[in-house]
């Protein structure tokens, strides 16, 4: 394990360090955000349902931006699309922290990048990927994603620890509770400030090579979301992708953080120490992600490990003590992530080269697109004490069902690296 770990950090070079510092202070803010947004917006004097239309619109703005931004990055350039992302992140930061206007909120959350899950958001994370598929071999790529993955899964859960106990420490030295998550969105507005630092500061390696696509086909083919040959498989991956994460968009973490203060009445810092264990197993979980895929395939690992978490999502809201929630939420969180490496390696392995960005924008935008509706009815169903558990349950539903039939149409289908050797006659 330690040679096969030693081996893959080693195939990064100088931006792929750079790109993955960029993920983990990015997937910091996210994370410290993550565990006071909803309770901040509450503070500020929004009920439950506008919250879920703010979060909502939060998602689908981003898909716009997104789809614009990521679909040109391979010709506009990639660093270009970093650092406009960086921007668009300070912007949105800087609104949410200075008003509780909701109408200027709506802007600031359609324009602008804000994270409402802890998760990924914006074009960052569909041009990183590309990038670091650039620079990194073939036979290393799941390895690597699988470590870029556990950087942001350490720094979710190192964020969503510092929010909670930077809000709860001063909330106790005197600082009303509004005041305290503003001071978390600030920090917020500082990240962005180093994401748009670190992008000036990577190599022209990160861009696609316009020399080997002309020496591939010297015809430009025509593209369509900047995608041509790898166009059928990208939409139907899309479509897929977009059910797993209208369930996920049910259980996005500021959610589930506000049911955990609603059920159980916990306080901000324990928010914070809960979450980040959550992170912390599922970025661990991600490193072994890579060896199971490497013995069973990426598709068999994304669906086989998925199944399981998603029986357990719907197990939470049944447990009668918070400890026993706890417990099981931390379970999930064990394996719950161990599809996300693997499904970022398979779809930049089944399309061409100067695709990559376009189709990680084109697969990521989908899943934005299809968590965008679920958080507002999230709220609409919270504000409900009869319905305020039903998320988790329609979260893991619907998830099962994406499993299944991404088995079915995909089994098939398979990577460069898991086709079979053929020798020649």
């Amino acid at each position: 394990m330690r040679t096969w770990t030693l081996n893959t950090t080693r195939a990064l070079t100088r931006d792929g360090w750079l790109l993955f510092g960029s993920r983990s202070l990015r997937l910091f803010a996210y994370g410290a955000l993550s565990v006071v947004l909803v309770l901040y917006l509450v503070q500020a004097g929004l009920d439950e349902a506008r919250i879920g239309l703010l979060l909502s619109l939060t998602l689908l703005g981003d898909t716009l931006v997104s789809l614009w931004l990521t679909t040109r990055a391979d010709r506009w350039g990639r660093r270009r699309t970093l650092l406009v992302g960086a921007v668009l992140m300070a912007l949105a930061g800087v609104v949410f922290a200075l008003t509780d206007n909701f109408l200027l909120l709506v802007v600031a959350a359609i324009i602008g990048v804000i994270s409402p899950s802890g998760g990924e958001i914006g074009p960052f994370l569909a041009v990183e990927q590309a990038a670091l598929s650039q620079t990194t071999p073939g036979s290393r790529r799941t390895g690597i994603f699988a470590w870029y993955n556990l950087a942001g899964s350490l720094a979710t859960a190192s964020g969503a620890l510092a929010g909670g106990w930077l809000a709860q420490a001063l909330q106790n030295s005197g600082t009303d509770a509004l005041t305290s998550y503003r001071v978390v969105l600030s920090g917020y507005v500082l990240v962005a400030a180093a994401l748009a630092l670190l992008s000036t500061r990577m190599s022209p390696a990160v861009e696609t090579s316009r020399s080997h696509q002309a020496a591939a086909s010297p015809i430009e083919p025509r593209r369509w979301l900047g995608l041509h040959r790898s166009r059928g498989i990208v939409l139907q991956l899309s479509a897929l992708f977009a059910v797993d994460a209208f369930a996920g968009g049910f259980i996005v973490q500021s959610w589930v953080a506000y049911w955990f203060a609603l059920r159980f009445g916990i306080e901000p810092a324990l928010l914070g120490a809960l979450f980040f264990g959550t992170n912390l197993l599922a970025g661990i979980s991600a490193l072994a992600a890579a060896r199971v895929a490497a013995r069973f395939g990426l598709i068999n690992t994304m669906v086989w490990t998925h199944l399981p978490s998603n029986v357990l999502l719907m197990l939470v809201p049944l447990m009668p003590t918070l400890p026993l929630a706890v417990t099981l939420l931390l379970v999930r969180s064990s394996i719950s992530q161990m599809d996300v490496p693997t499904r970022q390696s398979y779809t930049m392995a089944v399309v061409e080269a100067d695709e990559r960005s376009a189709a990680a924008g084109v697969t990521g935008v989908a899943r934005t697109v299809g968590a965008s509706v679920a958080p507002a009815l999230t709220g609409l169903l919270m504000s409900n004490p009869v319905l305020v558990s039903l998320p988790f349950f329609f979260a893991g539903g619907l998830k099962i069902l994406y499993d299944l039939t991404l088995y079915r149409l995909f089994r098939q289908v398979r990577p460069p690296e898991e086709q079979p050797h053929r020798s020649v006659p």
